[in-house]
């Protein structure tokens, strides 16, 4: 039986009157891959930023673990969960190096210093992402890929159960965005991380996810696997267009084609 890592109830939020996020409901079972699809300002992102407690007076009930988000000080929830941004800024002044080595300090006193466990575990994740040629370069020199690929690899040096990533593709071309999302694939194969995944690739998502949300105007409105999401009419109802489809010559997984323009 598959273990909780996160149930959220009745998760609300909302700004200046303005309801963002409505009555959420869902769990993600240990070592499951979640990707949350919608349309822009669905509330995706909000999502991430309240279960990462960016964003802190929401009202509801997340749980991480079968315990209160509240309850965890901030350096026992690093230790469990990691949340990736979109992009990290461009002008990040340290090494990248240094960068993924800051990671670690969930697992550090205030006066300890980094012993060999630290510098071990981050060769291990810059290895694995396939940063390690670039050990030595400033984050301000890497394009947007690679900086994407760091981001990553200092959740896996903070050596935490849950990634939470909001489109952690988003701006790349397609050999990184293929990266990526197999780099991803391979840390939940490998560690079995969970992956909690926001995207706006409907593709990607039925390819890589055991389930996916749809959220629309701050609510859910479609939780199931894949194959069930990729159908006109459910489709329609969650993006207000219709849509082609084939099916992947390799899986056979119905998939989205691009539309004709005329």
């Amino acid at each position: 039986m598959n273990q909780t890592a996160i149930e959220i109830k009745d998760l609300s939020f909302a700004i200046a009157g303005k309801q963002i996020l409505q009555r959420i409901c869902f769990s993600v079972s240990t070592g499951k891959r979640l990707f949350i699809v919608g349309p822009n300002g669905a509330g995706k992102t909000t999502l991430l930023r309240c279960l990462s407690r960016i964003i802190t007076n929401w009202h509801g009930t997340i749980q991480v673990k079968d315990k209160n988000l509240k309850a965890y000080s901030q350096k026992n929830l690093a230790k469990i969960l990691t949340y990736v941004p979109q992009v990290l800024p461009a002008d990040i002044p340290f090494t990248v190096h240094q960068f993924v080595l800051m990671a670690r300090y969930p697992h550090l006193s205030p006066f300890s210093v980094v012993g060999p466990e630290d510098e071990k575990v981050v060769s291990e994740a810059m290895e694995m992402t396939q940063t390690a040629c670039f050990a030595e370069r400033v984050m301000a020199t890497l394009s947007g890929g690679e900086r994407q690929q760091v981001s990553i690899a200092a959740a896996l040096a903070q050596q935490a159960e849950i990634f939470l990533l909001d489109e952690p593709a988003t701006y790349l071309d397609y050999k990184h965005q293929r990266d990526i999302h197999s780099l991803l694939a391979k840390i939940n194969k490998t560690y079995g991380t969970t992956i909690v995944c926001v995207t706006h690739d409907l593709n990607s998502a039925v390819l890589s996810a055991d389930t996916i949300i749809a959220i629309k105007e701050g609510k859910i409105v479609f939780e199931g696997v894949p194959k069930e999401i990729m159908n006109e009419k459910t489709l329609e109802e969650i993006y207000s267009k219709k849509f082609d489809f084939a099916m992947h010559p390799v899986t056979g997984q119905k998939i989205i084609v691009p539309d004709v323009i005329e």
